[in-house]
């Protein structure tokens, strides 16, 4: 984004340098390039980081102060704190061992902890792993930082047929690895010779390398693969940095309809040698199959089977003699989601199984017995849970995150609770009103929480894991600093949704010298995924978009989470169901109508909208199909037909089979009823979006003779547009929107400025 850039100093404090009376001229502009520079670094005591101490009930965290980031230390026996360290004694080790000045408020460390006797601090800096004695203030580099293993692009397939992988089992006897497509087995003593566990694997049928043995060593769980035909994305870079043609890059990006690979489970007898054959009629159509668990006794191993359409999702498991039964069946009329919701815990070997369902209409936990009988509903009520934290399976709690059960507060705050396994002794540890980060201690007796608003700065407490009881304030936010640059705090609203009962949660920004006489162009930021909700609920000085520096051309900025989002009912996300092209935007309509009542100065003919991805099909949907609310779109990276995205997504919420849902939901099927102002924005290498899917909207544009705009930026991957996709996205708003042609843009001393 812009605001990598170095600014004007003489321009950081926004509301008294620039006038008050410009919307969207050169002024503004200059307001909104330094916008984001001005306020950073300007919220106090808000602390982040907290790290519980190993063995001891102390912990420590870092923060942010006048004087730069400080190391605090807290002590829950005594409920004192004090600073971790002697930041001035390690800044000048630090400075003697690398022959550079650093400052003892601007440690370029992280991950920070203190050893559990206190003597040591360690931390990661200069890429390395140090140690750094509190006694005698010697700092000593231990390692180099491995760096994380990359995990590949998704679309890669896991179960390569080419892959070698040697798997012993627990007890070191045995060897298992695949060969020529087939299982084998050998002594690990390489005196024996290997035996072949099987025989019918094939290149186009083979024995996936990732084997599963049983706890005892008697046992083998694998999966033969069926290969499905690999579906490739092609990308050309334009403008290597390496050479001068031209390069091309290729991807395996399945699509909705595309053939998937299908897993059968087998088992397989150490002691004879011998495979059990395991029938598989109730796993078939398969979209994925989980990898084989075993219990630890070695009498089974389960697996989860989603089949394909994600509205049938069941935990399956096979005994030694290759029995397979259902534990748990769990199906939906629309879909599961089980890339957000699911949730399993095995108690006591499987003798219990604590699941997450909506099959009440609100995500909540139930406990199965071994056999997959329900044996009672373990939360209950109209909100979500929305996270496990623990299990404790000898007090028979459950501590969890939940959303909505607070009367009066937001519904999609998250508060802290705990439960017995029974359904029974629900304690609130949190109720403040505002969204809640707790970080809890080894055995879940202590936690830290920071709660807030994003009209309201953080508060930290310790607390009790048991009750919830407040021991400690550790820090109040400070936001003076913030407030001194101009920054206007967003305001919370609420307005009823399509049906007139439900209540749609957003949030208006208005800029830094905002009048109330004047009125304003209204721009919506819109994601309207269905995998999350997406308006921020903590306190933050900008949220992704840059909605503050937008705001400050002369914008009221909204964003608002309607109807088909998650993190509300069944039925509040269900609306997505093979429509995605809904958005919400009925419910995003009446906020915003709400909104205007109350302040008259939202100009509602002039509305705008911009998004990236699922927000780059809704912004130009927006357009499509709401062409008499929405004037003026950006619209970037979009997966503007389901149809030309990846599968697991579009699947999961536009349904399987490909059907004529998919074409009513596609913009590029519906591009000739375009209305309004367009900017689309590109990147060549998207592998993440096929960029064919934007090029096809703009092929069918063309052909209907519609007027827009279109930017593609060379080498950019998935992105809102990059620096200067952000300048062109304001000149567009400023230009459609309030009928001014922006200023030209230009450099000075790497600062990015308007020309007067």
């Amino acid at each position: 984004m812009i605001s990598k850039y170095t600014f004007l100093p003489a321009l950081l404090i926004l509301s008294n340098f620039f006038p008050a009376n410009a919307q969207g001229k050169l002024s503004d502009y200059q307001r909104a390039e330094v916008m984001n520079g001005a306020i950073q670094n300007k919220i106090h005591y808000s602390p982040d980081n907290f790290q519980w101490i190993s063995g001891t009930k102390n912990f420590l965290y870092s923060m942010l102060t006048p004087r730069g980031v400080e190391y605090i230390l807290a002590d829950t026996k005594t409920l004192t704190k004090a600073a971790a360290f002697d930041q001035q004694r390690l800044a000048a080790e630090l400075s003697a061992l690398s022959n550079k000045t650093i400052q003892p408020f601007q440690l370029p460390i992280s991950k920070a902890t203190i050893t559990a006797d206190g003597k040591e601090l360690k931390f990661i800096y200069d890429s390395a792993w140090w140690t750094y004695n509190l006694t005698t203030f010697k700092a000593i580099e231990v390692s180099k930082v491995v760096p994380p293993r990359s995990q590949g692009y998704w679309g890669d397939n896991n179960n390569n047929n080419n892959t070698i992988r040697r798997s012993k089992s627990p007890d070191g006897k045995w060897v298992a690895y695949i060969k020529e497509f087939n299982l084998y087995v050998s002594s690990s003593d390489s005196i024996s010779e290997p035996h072949q566990l099987s025989n019918d694997g094939s290149s186009v049928n083979y024995y996936s390398p990732y084997l599963y043995w049983s706890p005892d060593s008697k046992k083998i769980a694998a999966y033969r693969v069926k290969a499905n035909k690999p579906h490739t994305l092609y990308l050309i870079e334009s403008s290597p940095t390496d050479q001068l043609q031209p390069k091309l890059h290729t991807r395996n990006y399945l699509k909705p309809g595309d053939e998937v690979q299908q897993f059968t489970p087998c088992l397989f007898l150490i002691d004879s040698m011998k495979q059990v054959f395991i029938d598989t009629t109730t796993i078939q159509d398969q979209y994925d199959l989980s990898e084989p668990v075993w219990r630890k006794d070695s009498r089974a191993f389960t697996f989860e089977y989603n089949k394909r359409g994600h509205q049938n999702f069941a935990v399956m498991e096979v005994g030694e003699t290759g029995s397979i039964r259902k534990l748990i069946n769990e199906e939906s009329k629309t879909f599961i989601n089980y890339s957000g919701r699911k949730y399993r815990y095995d108690l006591a070997d499987g003798k219990e199984i604590i699941w997450a369902s909506e099959r009440d209409g609100w995500n909540h936990l139930y406990l199965f017995d071994e056999n997959g009988v329900l044996k009672n509903q373990i939360t209950k009520g109209e909100w979500v849970v929305r996270r496990v934290i623990n299990v404790n399976e000898a007090d028979r709690t459950l501590l969890f995150e939940g959303s909505g059960m607070e009367a009066g507060m937001d519904p999609y705050f998250i508060q802290y609770y705990k439960i017995n396994l029974d359904g029974t002794g629900l304690k609130r540890l949190t109720n403040e009103n505002g969204n809640h980060k707790a970080v809890f201690n080894d055995d879940y007796s202590l936690f830290t929480d920071s709660y807030s608003r994003i009209d309201k700065p953080s508060v930290s407490l310790l607390r009790d894991g048991n009750t919830g009881e407040i021991l400690m304030e550790l820090e109040k936010a400070d936001i003076t600093p913030l407030l001194n640059t101009g920054w206007k705090m967003p305001e919370v609203f609420t307005a009823k949704g399509r049906d007139g009962e439900t209540d749609i949660w957003g949030m208006i920004i208005r800029p830094s010298n905002f009048d109330s006489t004047k009125t304003y162009p209204v721009i919506e930021y819109i994601y309207a995924g269905p995998h999350d909700s997406f308006v921020p609920k903590s306190f933050v000085n900008d949220s992704r978009g840059s909605l503050h520096e937008l705001a400050e051309l002369g914008f009221i900025v909204v964003q608002c989470d309607g109807m088909g989002t998650s993190n509300r009912s069944k039925a509040f996300h269900d609306v997505c169901w093979q429509n995605l092209k809904d958005a919400g935007f009925p419910d995003r309509i009446a906020f915003m109508k709400e909104a205007a009542k109350s302040y008259p100065y939202m100009d509602l003919n002039k509305v705008g909208i911009f998004g990236n991805s699922a927000g780059g099909q809704s912004s130009l949907g927006a357009l499509l199909f709401h062409p008499d609310f929405y004037k003026v779109a950006v619209s970037s990276s979009g997966c503007h037909d389901n149809r030309m995205d990846k599968i697991w997504w579009n699947e999961q919420w536009m349904g399987y089979p490909i059907g004529p849902q998919y074409a009513a939901s596609s913009n590029a099927e519906h591009a000739d009823k375009l209305q309004g102002k367009l900017l689309l924005i590109l990147g060549e290498l998207d592998d993440n979006v096929d960029p064919s899917s934007t090029m096809q909207v703009i092929n069918k544009l063309i052909k209907a003779n519609k007027n827009f705009d279109f930017l593609m930026v060379p080498g950019m991957k998935h992105s809102l547009g990059g620096d200067y996709g952000e300048h062109k996205r304001r000149d567009f708003f400023v230009k459609h929107l309030m009928g001014i042609d922006p200023p030209e843009w230009t450099w000075t001393q790497n600062i990015v400025v308007p020309k007067p």
